[in-house]
């Protein structure tokens, strides 16, 4: 039995449909994101299974049990926000223990509780401090004690780290999995980072106006995106508008080269579809001065650009344009600079076939 259970749960502002008759179960253990652009309906979802806002239909079970209509202090979930939300006339461990202290709990066993969780979170002498004297990850971490305290059925984390800087996002990232790996519960995140999604996630919803255009791990969602939404949206990618050359969608041609790909569902010969090629999966070589080997395009170098671990070039092949991620090792030997010719090639295995759009993406936030 799945620990979170939503069942086409729908919600409307208005005539603005937020959550759309969304699907999904989270085991005990498992850390499941919600991830997509602003007004994708993330929150709303969650904040329905805090019991903040009341679902227009549907339900939401915990551990079997039907809490779609009980109060947000009955649900036994901790929710933490963007905002932080501690109480600032307290110490961080007053925070840690507020939800303990509002539920009776004898003395000892709330200090007792709190001292385990100061300890977890690793804030040590900081437990004595005030909000205002903590930085912006110990408060982070606070909130995520205080949270953790009343030992939740489920995990609710909205957005938690928006608000702090690029390096404190990183470590704090990790922390949150370590600690919900080694309590074992299970966990809603949300969050519009696509790359924060994947790193921390066991699975990862990806949401279109109210609806999980796709559910599945972190490597299914990148490697095999089930749409052109999902390919656009979940890192970066060449699309390339091709016409499938078979009906099992086992090869497309373009620009003269027929290449074998694999098919998101099964196209009928002659349709439309998209080529999705990730940038790390362009091999790119010297022109060799005998020409072009089979399943190689000549194109041209437009742009370098730097990344660290990788060099990515903007190669132009006739009027379209490729990326390609080279590794370090990769540009040591030979270095491609702007206006250089090279050739051009998809790896084997590296290019997923799927349904072009019929409409119209706007991946911009509302």
């Amino acid at each position: 039995m799945s620990q979170l259970e939503l069942h086409q749960l729908r919600k409307t502002f208005g005539r603005v449909v937020a959550v759309d008759s969304l699907d999904l179960e989270i085991d005990r253990g498992e850390l499941v994101s919600l991830v997509g652009p602003s007004g994708c309906g993330k929150t709303t979802t969650l904040r329905m299974v805090a019991g903040l806002q009341e679902a227009d239909r549907g339900k939401i079970l915990l551990e079997g049990r039907d809490v779609t209509h009980q109060p947000a202090n009955r649900r036994g979930m901790g929710v933490v926000f963007q905002s932080y939300a501690l109480f600032p006339n307290m110490t961080a461990a007053d925070n840690i223990g507020y939800g303990l202290v509002v539920r009776h709990r004898p003395p000892d066993e709330i200090k007792k509780k709190v001292a385990a969780l100061v300890e977890l979170i690793e804030i040590g002498d900081a437990a004595d401090r005030y909000p205002h004297q903590l930085s912006g990850g110990q408060q982070q971490r606070v909130a995520l004690a205080r949270a953790l305290a009343i030992e939740p059925g489920v995990l609710l984390l909205d957005e938690p780290l928006s608000a702090l800087d690029a390096a404190v996002r990183l470590t704090l990232r990790l922390e949150i999995r370590r600690i919900q790996r080694s309590l074992g519960i299970a966990t809603m995140y949300i969050t519009h980072d696509q790359e924060e999604a994947l790193s921390i996630s066991d699975r990862v919803a990806v949401m279109r106006d109210g609806r999980v255009e796709q559910l599945g791990t972190p490597e299914e969602i990148y490697t095999a995106p089930a749409n052109e939404y999902v390919a656009r949206f979940v890192g970066t990618s060449n699309r390339l508008r091709v016409k499938a050359l078979d009906g099992d969608g086992r090869s497309v041609e373009w620009r003269g080269n027929r290449i074998p790909v694999v098919a998101a569902t099964p196209l009928p010969a002659g349709s439309d579809a998209l080529l999705v090629v990730r940038p790390e999966r362009v091999r790119v070589a010297a022109v060799p001065a005998d020409g072009l080997p089979g399943g190689f395009w000549q194109g041209r170098v437009v742009e370098r650009t730097f990344l660290g671990s990788v060099t990515r070039l903007t190669i132009t092949v006739g009027d379209e344009v490729l990326l390609a991620d080279l590794p370090g090792e990769a540009t040591a030997d030979v270095r491609f600079g702007i206006d250089d010719a090279v050739a051009v090639a998809f790896e084997p295995g590296g290019s997923r076939l799927i349904p072009a759009s019929a409409t119209p993406i706007d991946l911009a936030p509302e």
